[in-house]
C-alpha cells in the first residue's frame, strides 16, 4: 500500500491554471471554497475550450515531530483530497482544539482503481477499487478515519469498521460540458460523448440513440477535460458535485436534470468511517453527520443492495425529502445498451426502517420486472 503525509495548512491547495482558452484570464479560476470573480453566470453554454485547473497538496515524508490526534485516509486525487479537507475544515468547526497545527494529519493511500487507468472498472473487479487500500489501513491503525465519495462504497463494510457519518450532501445531478453544443439535444448524430459509467451511457443512449459512447473515459476530472480539449470525444459527463468541490463549475455546459439523468445511488455525498470499537473517533464523527443525508443514502444503498449492484450494472437511485417533509425515492435499471430502461418510485415517512423498506421494496420490483438476462444485453 503506497501512501503518503499531506503537511495541513490554512490554504489547502495550490491551484496551478492553465488557461486554455482566450475568453478567460489568467487568474479567473480561485481557490477552493472561494467565490468565481468576475463571472455573472457559473455556467458557460459555449467554448472553444475548457479550464483545466490542477489542484495539487504539498506532501511531507518526514516524521511528524507531533502525534496527530486524528489521521484522516485519502486517496490522492484533487477532488478525494478537497473531500478530506472539508472533513477537517468541519471538525475543527466543531472542535477548535483539532485547529492546533499537526493535530489533524491527512495520508494519501493509493488504491487500485487509481493505479489502473487503462481498463473499465468492471474488468478489474468493480465496487472496493476507490476503497480497500483506505479500508485496510483503518483496519490496521494506520489512519483513524476514512473519508470516501458514498458512490465508492461497496454495500458491505469490512468488518471492524462502521461508517456512522455522511456530510451534507452536494448536488446530485450530473453536468454536461461539451465545446460545440450547449445541450446533448444539439448535439450532432455521430457525436462521441466520453464515459466510464454504464449509468450514463444506458440513459444516455435511451434518450439518444444516434450518439454514440466511447467507453473507459477514466481519469480525474483533469484527465478528462484534458482529453475533452485534446478532441478525444466531443462531449463528457460529469457529476456536479465534483466540479463544485473543486471550484470548477465554469467548466460546465448546462446541467442534466434529474429527469433527464437519474444520478448513481449515492452520488454527491462524502462517507466517514472509522473503527467499530473507536468511541472517541465516533464522537468527533457524531458531530459532524447530517442525518438527512444519512438516511437518504440509507435508502438507495438499500435498493442497490437488493439488486447486488455492480459495475458491471447500469442502476441508478435517488431519495430526497419533499416540501411536505416525506421521502421521495426514484430508481432505475437499465440494460446497458439502453434499449430498455424500467423505473419505479416510492414514496412515505423520512424514517429509516421506512426508507430502508422502500429501497428493498423498490429493488424486488424491478428485479421481477428485469428478469433473467436483462442485464447482460
Amino acid at each position: 500500500m503506497e501512501t503518503a503525509i499531506a503537511s495541513v495548512s490554512q490554504a489547502p491547495f495550490g491551484l496551478k491554471t492553465r488557461t486554455l482558452c482566450s475568453n478567460f484570464a489568467a487568474g479567473s479560476v480561485s481557490a477552493l471554497g472561494c467565490s468565481l470573480p468576475g463571472s455573472k453566470c457559473p455556467f458557460l453554454a459555449r467554448r472553444s475550450q475548457v479550464l483545466i485547473t490542477k489542484a495539487s497538496v504539498a506532501v511531507d515524508q518526514k516524521n511528524e515531530t507531533k502525534t496527530a490526534l486524528i489521521r484522516i485516509g485519502t486517496r490522492g486525487s484533487p477532488l478525494a483530497l478537497a473531500q478530506a479537507y472539508e472533513t477537517r475544515n468541519k471538525l475543527i468547526e466543531s472542535h477548535p482544539e483539532l485547529a492546533e497545527e499537526g493535530a489533524i494529519q491527512i495520508v494519501i493511500i493509493k488504491t487500485t482503481g487509481d493505479k489502473i487507468l487503462s481498463q473499465p472498472l468492471a474488468d478489474i473487479g468493480g465496487k472496493g477499487l476507490f476503497t480497500k487500500e483506505i479500508d485496510e489501513a483503518l483496519i490496521n491503525s494506520e489512519i483513524d478515519i476514512a473519508v470516501h465519495s458514498m458512490k465508492d462504497v461497496p454495500t458491505y463494510l469490512p468488518e471492524k469498521t462502521v461508517l456512522p457519518c455522511n456530510l451534507p450532501r452536494e448536488d446530485v445531478r450530473d453536468a454536461f460540458i461539451c465545446l460545440a453544443a450547449a445541450s446533448l439535444a444539439e448535439l450532432p448524430a455521430g457525436s462521441t460523448v466520453g464515459t466510464a459509467s454504464l449509468r450514463r451511457k444506458s440513459q444516455l443512449l435511451n434518450r439518444y440513440p444516434s450518439l454514440k459512447v466511447l467507453e473507459n473515459f477514466r481519469g480525474n476530472v483533469q484527465t478528462r477535460l484534458r482529453k475533452l480539449n485534446e478532441g478525444v470525444v466531443q462531449a463528457t459527463l460529469l457529476a456536479l458535485a465534483g466540479l463544485k468541490r473543486l471550484n470548477m463549475t465554469e467548466n460546465v455546459t448546462s446541467v442534466l436534470s434529474i429527469d433527464d439523468m437519474l444520478p448513481a445511488v449515492a452520488q454527491g455525498a462524502i462517507g466517514i468511517a472509522c473503527r467499530s470499537d473507536d468511541e472517541k473517533m465516533a464522537k468527533y464523527l457524531a458531530s459532524l453527520n447530517h442525518e438527512d443525508t444519512r438516511l437518504a443514502v440509507a435508502c438507495e444503498r438499500a435498493f442497490l443492495e437488493k439488486l447486488e449492484g455492480s459495475c458491471r450494472t447500469p442502476i441508478a437511485g435517488y431519495a430526497r425529502r419533499d416540501a411536505n417533509g416525506n421521502c421521495i425515492f426514484k430508481a432505475l435499471v437499465a440494460s446497458p445498451d439502453g434499449t430498455q430502461v424500467l423505473e419505479t418510485s416510492r414514496e412515505g415517512p423520512y424514517a429509516y426502517d421506512d426508507m430502508i423498506k422502500m429501497g428493498v421494496d423498490a429493488g424486488e420490483e424491478l428485479l421481477s420486472r428485469a428478469g433473467p438476462g436483462f442485464f447482460n444485453r
